[in-house]
């Protein structure tokens, strides 16, 4: 793999229980894992985009964010830091995927949140 897995944060993204689901459905249709890429808001706006594993040819400036129910989660390292590390969550809602992603199900598209930080109360 080319991304630059040095600069990645594994763990820095968490999946819902649709999502978990989702997934699910997708690897027992493909008879495969499958990954995502963090679009960079231009033409697919800023879903993720779901490939079959292996199947989107990351560039020297992809970076492993984290793996979510057994699938990488990759992005641009320069957005991830202009975002400032931001924590994701995984989740699906309806509508349809941009570009070539694959369908998180009938009617269903994959989406990433930004989960806020814990607050510590003295």
């Amino acid at each position: 793999m080319s991304a630059r897995v040095e600069n990645g944060t594994v763990g820095r993204v968490t999946v819902t229980r649709a999502a978990r689901g989702a997934i699910d459905a997708l690897r027992a249709a493909q008879g495969a894992p499958v990954m995502f890429v963090q679009s960079g808001g231009c033409c697919d706006g800023s879903d993720p985009m779901c490939f079959p594993d292996g199947e989107f040819a990351l560039g020297e400036g992809d970076m492993l964010v984290g793996v979510v129910h057994g699938c990488t989660f990759h992005m641009d390292a320069d957005q991830y830091e202009a975002l400032g590390r931001p924590l994701f969550v995984l989740d699906v809602e309806p509508g349809t995927p941009g570009g070539f992603s694959l369908p998180a199900g009938d009617g269903l598209r994959f989406v990433t949140r930004v989960k806020a930080p814990r607050r510590h109360t003295s």
